[in-house]
């Protein structure tokens, strides 16, 4: 590697303070040893001087190729959520964020008290200095509280429970003449009608935004019409104004367990923007005329104007089709007939049917939980699923020629997966093969095909959930780009997201394209210029988003199994390391972890290649996959962690 060349991206650090920094096209990272760091964060853009092999003094890792940090170009984050703790007559944060690998230091505490939690600013870090100084901009509460830790999750990924003045005056403007707005919008000739069509929104029974709603007619024919209608954002959120700057910073809403922070204020998420029953509503429309094997023989895009006759929960639509009577029976039968053939044609490609279940969390008036169970997923969910991915495909393929066709200056928004990466199938197959399955495989590649024959062959098993989980991660994660490359999880060579531009921010370019393509307002050379770190933006901001909800729930299941140390659960052991098992309990679907010394009377040995701890004494081994019965030891709210002993 060329040492004379400075290499720009983003590092990656560890909780002691290494970093590594991937190269395009090398083997493995550049490894950034903690005194070459320069102070740099997880995540933070940096400039990297390759150093050539560098040699652990302590002996700990063989020699490897290394790099130091010359310049920090952008912080990935510049603010922390901790606990105020005090050490020496020092006041610390000690930040929440597991790969932040030092404490802040806070000169000055203003109201704030030890044991609170707060939200600081990364200050003054100087060169000789052990830590940063941080200053203090919001205390969040007593650490521990349900209240306290719920704010602090979505602080500490960075999206803000409120929202800034701008922003507010404008969603107090359009309180006031929204409706009026909206209605002289209905008028507009460019809109087609659809209102006197049947039609309907089909969601979760908790959900407060309705963001998408089917229409359904038969042709004389003997064809059909379906229409995806999606609420259309973009004729209040215009490019510029407060509310679109402060949506684009979001970029997506947020969903923890007991409460969501929205992308967009109320009034448009849950009242002008969403597709409320017999409300007229605006909509930018993916209409396709079907022929009875689902086939597509004529589709077309642009801005409509719907009235939804019916807000169904996914239960209450599963009634009326269970029942073979009800409100719009008939258009149910016909969309679920049409979206089973719309999900074979989907499997018959190679669509990965991962179809893994949700946990749901449910929570007392207090905010304490009571009960945890997976989510049923009826076949109502499916069938919106199935219309949504077909009009996310299909608007993707539409713009996709619009753009070619426009040459360069025209850009487009795809939701790309990459093929995964041959090494992580491999060791995929390898964790299977061990729990008694076979994935084949040629050179690290697979096929959705013979996943989706594998992911079949668990069902119903007590492994099912981690084998579904260990084959999630070996994927590729999914991002926006402006380069498309397919979609190897869904088996689609265009796709992209059209359907929610309530709670996803591409999701409203992808509408101001559509838009700009069938005669509204063009989109400005500018504004496509930026796409490309729109993309990035997105992609980061949507994993910040996932990361909250995931520990919303991780702390929720800890504080639900608190009550119960010492009692006994039955569990499947998750992973194996040298420090001990990972287990998941099969009740709650919480993780946790047995310490290599409760394992047993034993000394235990890790064995890597067979994914197991194996007694040296009494050969007693415990595998990847195994089904084993624990006692809760431990349960730490704040770690999110919870201690368990084999019985």
């Amino acid at each position: 590697m060329d040492t004379n060349t400075l290499l720009e991206g983003p590092i990656t650090m560890t909780r002691k303070g290494i970093g590594f920094f991937k190269v395009e096209g090398a083997d493995e990272d550049l490894l950034i040893p903690s005194e070459w760091t320069n102070h740099a964060l997880s995540g933070d853009i940096v400039k990297v001087a390759p150093m050539g092999k560098y040699n652990d003094p302590a002996g700990r890792m063989p020699p490897r190729d290394s790099g130091k940090v010359v310049e920090i170009v952008s912080r990935a984050r510049e603010t922390f959520v901790g606990t105020l703790i005090e050490e020496n007559g020092v006041t610390f944060l000690q930040p929440d964020y597991k790969k932040m690998y030092v404490p802040l230091v806070i000169l000055d505490k203003g109201k704030a008290e030890l044991g609170d939690k707060v939200l600081a600013r990364l200050g003054v870090w100087d060169t000789d200095k052990e830590y940063p100084l941080g200053t203090i901009e919001e205390i969040i509460g007593r650490a521990g509280m349900h209240e306290t830790e719920m704010r602090a999750l979505a602080l500490g990924q960075g999206f803000s429970p409120t929202f800034p003045p701008g922003v507010l005056a404008e969603a107090k403007n359009l309180e006031e003449n929204g409706a009026a707005m909206l209605l002289e919008e209905t008028k507009n000739p460019v809109r087609r009608d659809f209102r006197k069509i049947s039609t309907c929104t089909i969601d979760p029974v908790d959900a407060k935004d309705f963001d998408d709603a089917l229409s359904v007619q038969k042709l004389e024919n003997g064809n059909i019409e379906v229409g995806v209608h999606i609420a259309d954002v973009s004729f209040f959120v215009k490019p510029g104004n407060e509310l679109d700057k402060e949506a684009r910073e979001r970029a997506t809403s947020v969903y923890l367990v007991d409460r969501t922070i929205p992308m967009l204020p109320e009034i448009l998420s849950t009242d002008l923007c969403s597709l409320i029953p017999n409300q007229d509503r605006l909509a930018v429309s993916a209409v396709f005329t079907l022929d009875k094997e689902a086939n597509i023989l004529d589709s077309w895009f642009g801005e409509t104007v719907i009235h939804s006759d019916k807000r169904f929960t996914y239960e209450n639509a599963q009634e009326v089709l269970d029942n073979g009577s009800g409100t719009l029976h008939e258009e149910l039968s016909t969309l679920l007939e049409l979206s089973k053939k719309i999900r074979a044609k989907r499997q018959a490609k190679g669509a990965i049917e991962f179809d893994t279940a949700e946990v749901k969390v449910e929570l007392n008036a207090e905010g304490a939980p009571i009960a945890i169970h997976l989510k049923e997923r009826k076949a109502t969910n499916l069938l919106i699923e199935d219309f949504m991915l077909l009009a996310n495909e299909a608007v993707a393929k539409h713009l996709s020629k619009l753009t070619s066709d426009g040459g360069a200056s025209f850009e487009s928004l795809y939701r790309i997966h990459d093929a995964p990466d041959a090494d992580r199938i491999e060791n995929l197959a390898n964790l299977l093969r061990v729990m008694g399955y076979n994935l084949k495989t040629a050179s690290g590649r697979v096929t959705g095909a013979e996943l989706n024959r594998m992911l079949e062959s668990v069902k119903g098993k007590p492994e099912e959930y981690l084998v579904k989980t260990a084959t999630l991660r070996s994927m590729s994660k999914a991002i926006y780009t402006t380069r498309n490359i397919g979609h190897f999880g869904l088996a689609f060579d265009y796709y992209t997201h059209f359907t929610s531009p309530i709670r996803r921010y591409p999701d409203l370019i992808i509408h101001r394209l559509v838009k700009s393509h069938s005669g509204g307002d063009p989109i400005s050379k500018q504004e496509m210029s930026e796409f490309d770190a729109l993309a990035r933006h997105a992609s980061e901001r949507e994993v910040a988003a996932a990361d909250a909800e995931r520990d919303s729930i991780k702390m929720k299941q800890v504080e639900f199994l608190i009550g119960k140390i010492g009692e006994e659960f039955d569990a499947v052991i998750s992973g194996v390391t040298d420090r001990g098992l990972y287990v998941e309990e099969q009740s709650t679907h919480a993780d946790g972890m047995i310490n290599i010394r409760a394992v047993g009377d034993d000394y235990f040995e890790y064995d890597e290649k067979h994914y197991r701890l194996v007694g040296r004494r009494t050969h007693k081994a415990f595998q990847l996959g195994d089904p084993i019965r624990v006692k809760l030891a431990a349960a730490r709210i704040a770690e999110k962690e919870l201690d368990f002993v084999p019985v």
